[in-house]
């Protein structure tokens, strides 16, 4: 399944991508994040979410690769739900100053397995559109609180 999107984020480039890689600041952005972990260019997960009936805890890990720094990188994880199943994918991100902001694009290429392979594309996209949005409101608010004004 592919997610192709782009959200704006009243940000400059430079904080946008720190913020990506600052584990703190990404715990508190992706909904359902209990752990994470950084370990150089690579970050161990534990995050518990709901996709219709089914709610698991995934433990996985991401790393970032073909990193071009403030501009682009790739994101490649796979996490394991126990019964609920897994997930893995890979995303490629794009960073574009616009005017007082960034403009985030982002190609998500994802296969999941197990009993949420069995809820269907439709559900799985909708959660997953749903969690993005959630993800960038709650990255844009980190952002506004730790970046000062001026």
């Amino acid at each position: 399944m592919e997610i192709t999107d782009s959200r704006l984020v009243a940000a400059s480039q430079r904080d946008v991508w720190a913020a990506v890689h600052d584990p703190e600041i990404l715990r508190q952005a992706i909904p359902g994040c209990q752990s994470l972990i950084a370990t150089g260019a690579r970050m161990e997960a534990e995050v518990t979410l709901k996709i219709g009936p089914v709610k698991a805890t995934f433990k996985g890990d991401v790393t970032f690769d073909e990193e071009h720094p403030h501009d682009s990188m790739v994101l490649q994880g796979a996490g394991k739900g126990g019964i609920a199943g897994f997930a893995k994918g890979r995303a490629r991100v794009t960073l574009t100053p616009e005017g007082a902001g960034t403009r985030i694009d982002y190609c998500v290429d994802v296969t999941v397995g197990g009993k949420i392979a069995q809820l269907g594309a439709r559900l799985i996209q909708g959660t997953a559109t749903k969690l993005s949005a959630e993800f960038f409101d709650r990255l844009e608010a980190q952002l506004v609180t730790e970046t000062p004004a001026g």
